[in-house]
């Protein structure tokens, strides 16, 4: 390959096995389209299998050292090389966006394991959970190898902003595990079906969205409707997803023959915001 050339990358290191075997695999939309990403894995720092087994039926200690665990270190690889020029620019300019793109292509590859083992453990990981995000570029086998020409350890926080808040940060979420907890307060099951839809849209799997957001929406509807002494700002709110209701119901029967519409992102996630929205609210009216 001409030394002009380099290959851009994104690299996450996560705090355990993501799941999927080490090695590169190449990713593509689809069979006959050309390869967009490579993807390369490899588990770091892994207790050998054999030491742990030795480990069962020996006394505890009292003050036990830390199980070591394994780390996972996930390579998003552009296919196509671009001039040198071309990658320095872009890896000045890296940063949130970049790293929420390469995290899809890792996402797709943990959900792929997660259906082709049929192992319901493994799971997605998320960009907060990176132990480090790194941008880079260099030769192919170079980067393949998870050496670079240059590289910098990404921000998650967009110029003049704040890193990405988590949704209902402003909801006082540890009184309200201790209430979970403590059997003073239930969670909805809308509340986790809402949180599985919006999993579903951040990796991308509009099919999945749709699905998981008619059931998300139709377990809100009768959630929320019930509650005691509902605030007017709650049925406001329920009456605008039950009018929303409809929309969803025809995605998510158009997702069980693969024909969802171009703007079927901008229907779903509208209305998740607004899903969320009203959770939130209805959450923080019970403290």
């Amino acid at each position: 390959m001409p030394e002009s050339r380099a290959f851009r990358f994104v690299q996450f290191e996560f705090p355990w096995a993501l799941g999927p075997a080490d090695g590169r695999y190449v990713v593509r939309d689809a069979p006959d389209a050309a390869p967009t990403h490579v993807l390369v894995l490899a588990t770091l720092g892994a207790p050998e299998r054999r030491r742990l087994r030795d480990r069962r039926g020996r006394p505890a200690l009292p003050q036990p050292p830390p199980t070591p665990v394994a780390t996972a270190r996930a390579t998003v690889i552009d296919a196509s090389a671009v001039e040198q020029h071309e990658a320095d620019r872009w890896l000045a300019a890296a940063g949130v966006d970049e790293a929420i793109a390469a995290r899809g292509v890792v996402a797709r590859a943990v959900r792929a394991h997660r259906v082709a083992s049929a192992d319901p453990s493994v799971r997605e990981p998320a960009l907060s959970q990176a132990l480090v995000v790194r941008a880079g570029h260099g030769a192919g086998e170079q980067v393949a190898e998870g050496r670079w020409s240059a590289a910098r350890e990404l921000s998650l926080v967009r110029p003049g902003g704040r890193a990405t808040a988590r949704r209902g940060a402003g909801l006082r979420p540890q009184e309200r595990f201790a209430a979970l907890l403590g059997g003073h307060a239930q969670a909805l099951v809308c509340e986790e079906l809402t949180l599985r839809a919006r999993q579903d849209l951040e990796a991308g799997d509009l099919c999945q969205a749709a699905l998981q957001l008619r059931a998300a929406l139709e377990a809100a509807l009768a959630e929320l409707s019930r509650a005691a002494a509902p605030s007017p700002d709650t049925l406001r709110r329920v009456a605008e997803l039950r009018e929303r209701a409809p929309e969803v119901t025809a995605l998510a029967d158009a997702a069980l023959v693969g024909g969802l519409p171009s703007d079927a992102s901008t229907t779903l996630e509208a209305t998740t915001q607004r899903l969320e929205a009203a959770l939130r609210a209805a959450i923080a009216a019970s403290f």
